[in-house]
């Protein structure tokens, strides 16, 4: 074989071999790992409404965000700790894409004109209850009679849900007297300023029972049928971005799936997020979490754990919204068109017991 052949070989080889490292190289550079955002990809950057204050029952976004699961999505979250009919009234006008709110704020809206849309059921059961000291005798809806109740605000899910358990037990609003007290309903009760309060059944009996304070618990949702907390948007972002709105959910989804799955995992996380968490995670907080994913997982309290057939993020059932649900109740207030598309099979979580 000539010279001239074998300079021929080896300048095709070499090209060849310069080729392939360019392919090499250019593919490292494009991939990454699940979970992270590309360098070149912008993210949209959205603040959303929560509805409450900086609380582990906030886990599955959490657990969204620090995963990337938001990211994944193009997505960059904000939360919002403001009051839910705040974030509802924002994204009827346009100003932000989706809040966190009850199902009954939606009713409520869409009562008055404001086109907002209920696209993922979150919680399975809702939260809202009336305590009492264990003291007080307190023990059905009709030993309310002649007593003073508090309730945060006169707004709300709190304050539906008190106006559902009066519509659905027949008790007469002028035989008990309300009072605003805001989110003080543990000192209230200890300090015997109200004889019972409207409460989350994840969150203030709980931390009463850490204080050694018997309780009676009265639930509204073992009276009224009402949606609880979900997502929220508007019809025009529904039309207009329903690739985005999809996003959204599916990130949240996976950020709730993972809660579901290891809810420790998901309360270490929420302690980078929540103020004061980290210290009280000896009891506390844990029992706060855990308690918020029963009923999130559609769980009954109390001490008898009822099988959970299985987690359903669609919208499962009407929501009584206090005397307007038969009324304002229609199509197009909620959809599962987002949320049960992609659904994973959910599982019954370990349960901390009191």
């Amino acid at each position: 074989m000539t010279c001239g052949r074998w300079q021929i070989i080896n300048t095709r080889l070499f090209a060849f071999a310069a080729l392939l490292t360019v392919l090499a190289l250019g593919s490292s550079t494009s991939c990454t790992a699940p979970g992270e955002a590309t360098a070149s990809v912008e993210l949209e950057h959205i603040r959303l409404p929560m509805g409450f204050i900086p609380n582990v029952q906030f886990a599955p976004f959490y657990v969204a965000v620090d995963r990337g699961y938001f990211a994944d999505e193009g997505i960059e979250v904000e939360f919002d700790y403001s009051f839910e009919t705040q974030g509802v009234q924002l994204v009827a006008a346009g100003e932000l894409p989706f809040a966190v709110a009850s199902g009954d704020q939606v009713i409520l809206a869409r009562a008055q004109g404001l086109p907002v849309v209920y696209i993922a059921e979150w919680w399975q059961r809702f939260p809202v209850a009336i305590a009492s000291l264990a003291e007080t005798g307190i023990d059905s809806p009709a030993d309310l009679a002649g007593r003073t109740v508090g309730v945060p605000e006169l707004f709300g899910a709190s304050y539906i849900g008190w106006q559902a358990f009066l519509s659905a037990t027949g008790l007469d609003p002028s035989q008990v007297k309300l009072e605003t007290i805001g989110y003080s309903q543990v000192p209230s009760l200890n300090e015997g300023r109200v004889d019972a309060a409207v409460v989350y059944a994840n969150n203030e009996p709980v931390l009463l029972a850490h204080e050694g304070v018997a309780t009676n618990v009265i639930a509204v949702a073992d009276y009224a049928d009402i949606v609880s907390n979900g997502l929220v948007t508007s019809e025009s972002v529904i039309a207009e971005r329903p690739d985005f709105t999809r996003g959204f959910v599916r990130a949240f989804l996976r950020g709730l799936s993972d809660t579901l799955a290891d809810p420790t995992a998901a309360f270490e996380i929420s302690t980078r997020h929540v103020e004061g968490l980290a210290e009280n995670a000896g009891f506390i907080g844990r029992v706060t979490h855990f308690r918020a994913v029963e009923v999130i997982a559609g769980v009954v309290g109390g001490v008898t754990i009822k099988p959970v057939p299985g987690y359903k993020t669609g919208i499962s059932g009407g929501g009584d919204a206090g005397r307007n649900h038969a009324q304002h109740k229609n199509q197009s207030s909620q959809t599962n068109q987002f949320s049960t598309h992609n659904t994973p099979p959910y599982k019954r979580v370990p349960i901390i017991m009191l």
